[in-house]
């Protein structure tokens, strides 16, 4: 039953994220604003994660982008994730924190706070460094 009423749950978060993603690329002001948030993990399974980060990256304008694993015992890995509607990062996370316990309502029982999140804006350097210099996997030709 529980994983019926995630499916269900995801499936209307997508839908609600397409179409306020749709709506804002008609905008004269979009409102992106990207930013990178390193969000700690109360989930633990790989099936958990699999979904969790899955779940992420399916919705409009959010992206799992990487997993760095916990460098000391008991310290959570942590998920960066990608959203290009970063105006307020701390709803960002706390709607993770809301999609970590649809996956996992057991994970509600886990402290977490939002606040102590660490988060940045996304920067683009542009190029930076001349084409000749770069590994050949990052050469745009």
């Amino acid at each position: 039953m529980r994983y019926i009423a995630y499916a269900l749950w995801i499936i209307k978060e997508i839908i609600v994220a397409g179409i306020q993603t749709s709506a804002a690329a008609f905008k004269p002001k979009t409102g992106l604003k990207p930013v990178v948030i390193y969000y700690p993990l109360r989930l633990t399974t790989d099936w958990e994660l699999f979904w969790f980060s899955t779940s992420i990256t399916v919705t409009p304008g959010t992206m799992s982008v990487g997993l760095r694993h916990s460098a000391h015992p008991g310290e959570p890995e942590i998920l960066i994730v990608q959203a290009a509607f970063g105006e307020d990062p701390l709803d960002i996370i706390e709607g993770l924190a809301d999609m970590e316990e649809h996956v996992n309502p057991n994970v509600k029982s886990i402290p977490f706070d939002a606040q102590s999140v660490e988060w940045e804006p996304y920067i683009d350097h542009g190029d930076t460094t001349p084409e000749q210099d770069l590994p050949p996997a990052e050469r745009m030709s």
